[in-house]
């Protein structure tokens, strides 16, 4: 068993840091279900900005809202405007058929990497 990536959001843009909030990367449920991450879901998260990186676990954001807001303790390592890589993984005996796609810097798809 390997963990192999399974799905990304590229390029997206953070539109929000709220440390006060508790933990967590918010992102819009569009999003999700043009990748297949899903709520609750692990995810690394890689800043093209500043070149941070961590991870944390997503909490599905309203659909079509362009929602990308880094929450609690990671707001203090990517911040608002920064653009980032969201990467999801998972445990599997050979390499899943990986989804990933590209954002504009609204973080509406622009399109899906895989074709």
């Amino acid at each position: 068993m390997r963990f192999y990536m399974h799905a990304k959001i590229h390029k997206a843009t953070v539109t929000q840091a709220d440390v006060a909030y508790v933990g967590s990367i918010t992102i819009d449920k569009a999003l999700l279900n043009a990748t297949g991450l899903a709520a609750h879901e692990k995810v690394l998260v890689v800043s093209n900005t500043s070149g941070a990186r961590l991870e944390t676990y997503i909490i599905e954001g309203e659909e079509n809202s362009g929602i990308i807001s880094m929450n609690g303790a990671a707001a203090h390592l990517i911040k608002a405007g920064e653009e980032i890589i969201i990467i999801g993984f998972e445990l599997a005996d050979k390499a899943p058929k990986a989804k990933a796609i590209l954002v504009d810097k609204d973080n509406r798809v622009l399109r899906d990497m895989n074709e």
